[in-house]
């Protein structure tokens, strides 16, 4: 059904179902992207710090990202070329990369959180608005 598949993983203990999922989907047949945002440190905090070297741990999170990201793509088989690592706001950086590599679908991870966490809008959500193809959100976490 699809041809090229992106799958956006935010490294946590659930990456694999949202992987595992999106290979289901792909029958076999659709190849395989992965993708990981880090998001400015600076974003991530918003305190003054006065004492750390901002762009040292910019640095430092995004070889997290990369080795990790590279380790699960080795384990799927994936080309490095079908790896990609950005640097940014996840949702419009998944959906450009999405666009720019042709994806047909774009399958990522979501809690299904209610109340005040659906108001302020997750991920997954704001991936979906102005996608340039389908989107299939896996849930995640808060298992019973």
């Amino acid at each position: 059904m699809y041809k090229k598949i992106l799958i956006a993983v935010d490294l946590s203990n659930d990456s694999q179902k949202i992987i595992d999922t999106a290979i289901e989907l792909s029958q076999g047949t659709a190849s395989l992207h992965f993708v990981h945002v880090v998001e400015p440190v600076a974003a991530a905090y918003s305190m003054d710090i006065y004492a750390v070297n901002i762009s040292e741990l910019q640095q430092e999170a995004i070889n997290f990202a990369e080795q990790r990201l590279e380790k699960l793509g080795q384990a799927s088989g994936l080309p490095r070329g079908n790896i990609h690592t950005l640097m940014g706001s996840p949702a419009p950086e998944v959906r450009n990369l999405a666009a720019e590599i042709g994806a047909d679908a774009i399958v990522i991870g979501s809690h299904g959180h209610s109340g005040w966490k659906i108001l302020l809008g997750s991920t997954a959500n704001k991936v979906l608005h102005g996608a340039p193809c389908d989107v299939l959100t896996v849930h995640v976490g808060d298992e019973d």
